[in-house]
């Protein structure tokens, strides 16, 4: 079992920066794909990015390319999701998860994760 704990969010003016990060409990992280999602006020959890167990490969949903980016320190246990260029469109709870098995399909849907943070409130103002 994973035990996620996000921290890194908070309040920011739109064009603005933070760097999120997830950490994860355990020995075995790297046997974990990561996303990150958000989930905004009367909105569905929304996929972020994902990144492979070996940080190889990354995905993005297309509001956010270009602006963040997901990257992972497997020695440190931790993820990471640096965003740039906020928007008052980013405001959410942003939530960590880790997925055993990843596929590029599944890993853009929530249900294809099997652990998750409790969430970190980032607010954009405009």
């Amino acid at each position: 079992q994973v035990q996620l704990v996000e921290s890194g969010g908070g309040l920011v003016q739109a064009g603005g920066s933070l760097r999120l990060s997830c950490a994860a409990s355990g020995r075995t992280f790297n046997r974990y794909a990561m996303g990150w999602f958000r989930q905004a006020p009367g909105k569905e959890r929304e996929f972020v990015a994902t990144i492979t167990r070996s940080g190889g490969t990354t995905t993005y949903t297309d509001s956010v390319k270009g602006r963040f980016t997901i990257s992972r320190d497997n020695a440190k246990n931790t993820v990471y999701l640096q965003m740039n260029s906020l928007k008052p469109e980013d405001t959410a709870v942003y939530y960590c998860a880790a997925a055993q098995t990843w596929t590029f399909t599944s890993s853009s849907n929530r249900n294809g994760y099997d652990y998750w943070g409790q969430g970190t409130q980032v607010t954009v103002s405009s």
